[in-house]
Parts: C-alpha cells; structure tokens; sequence
C-alpha cells in the first residue's frame, strides 16, 4: 500500500507516541491531520489491511512491526530534509515543516543518502526530535516534560514540538533553544542569572533532560 497519504498517517501513529506513552486514538488521529474522522476510519481499515496498523473498533491504533519500519523511514526523509533546510539554505526552525512534508515524498534514496551524508550524519532535526538510522534505529536520552518537571529541575532543552511556529518563533524570542540550559522554578524558568516567563502553551511543548 504504497501512497503518501498512508506514509502520512504511519507517520503521525509513530510521532504521537514518541515523547509520551498514551496510544493514538481514530478521534485524535483525525485531529492531528485534519481530516474527517470518517475518512480516517476508512484508511486505518485499509492500513489494518495492508499489515500496517492494528486496531479494533473505538480503540487505539497501533503501528505493527511493518508499520513501524515504514514510518521510521519516513521520519527520517522528513527530518533530514528539515534539518538541510536549516544548516544549507537557512531556514527557519519555524518554517522548515511544512517545506518538509511536501519535499519528503519526492526526493530520491540516492539524494536522501547525499544529505546524510553532507550533513555529517546528524542524529537529531532542528525541533530535537531523532533522526532514525537507515536500519531505523534511534537514540534517544531520558527526557521529562516541561509541564511535568518540578520546580527546581536542571536540564537542558532536548525537543520543541513544531506544531505551532508563532510558539516556536516567541520561545526563540525568549532564548529557549534545543540545547538551552534552564532551571524549572515556580512561575517559569530560569535562563543563566535570569528569571524568564515562558510564553503561553510552552510547558505543553517543550521537553526537557531528565
């Protein structure tokens, strides 16, 4: 079942549960793409099919080992092409998504193997999210969401969700980074010597080093 929509969708199952551990739902699926539920009802059918999901009516839908291999690939077209748009052509991190999603389903292995391999071989995209490996391996450290981290907490930032680029450009604005070093203190965090609020919505979006 080869198409871009299906890669679309594998790709969302995998992302969902990447940074936490609640399964994906038809409902949220939905959401997350932007397409009528029933439509989604009707490719999960198909995907479940195809050998590529799992899922029983009103519950959660999960990648089988075929489907997980399949969307590890395509996560990592996406974001290698993501993470060559910033170091190459300067872009932003906020701007890189969208250029990505359409670019992914075009470009060659042979191009994709070209900007790994230009690039160094990163392991992680401008967002922190991981690069998988040509064999989909991944690494990633223990991490701990910012909404969900004490006061009091060190760590450094490892992952920004690109979900929403006003976000990403005002934590930016804020001096929030992949990278950045902070401390978790009662009303915000705190940037070296200085107490900093964080715009709204980013305790929700922002993932730190356990």
């Amino acid at each position: 079942m080869a198409s871009p929509a299906a890669d679309d969708y594998l790709k969302t199952v995998y992302a969902h549960t990447e940074w936490q551990d609640a399964p994906i739902t038809p409902s949220v699926l939905a959401a997350k793409l932007g397409i009528a539920p029933s439509s989604v009802t009707e490719m999960v059918k198909k995907l479940a099919a195809a050998g590529l999901v799992s899922h029983v009516p009103y519950g959660a839908v999960r990648l089988t080992d075929a489907g997980a291999h399949r969307a590890l690939a395509m996560l990592r077209r996406h974001r290698l092409i993501e993470t060559w748009l910033v170091q190459e052509f300067g872009y932003g991190w906020d701007e890189v998504h969208d250029e990505a999603e359409v670019l992914e389903h075009t470009i060659s292995d042979r191009l994709l193997e070209g900007i790994d391999e230009r690039l160094g071989r990163p392991r992680f995209d401008p967002h922190g999210d991981a690069i998988p490996d040509a064999d989909g391996s991944v690494e990633r450290e223990p991490f701990v969401l910012l909404a969900d981290a004490a006061a009091g907490h060190t760590g450094r930032v490892l992952r920004v969700s690109d979900r929403d680029p006003d976000l990403l450009r005002a934590l930016e604005g804020a001096g929030v980074t992949i990278g950045t070093a902070l401390v978790v203190t009662g009303t915000g965090v705190r940037l070296g010597a200085t107490d900093t609020a964080l715009p709204d919505g980013s305790d929700g979006v922002v993932w730190l080093s356990a």
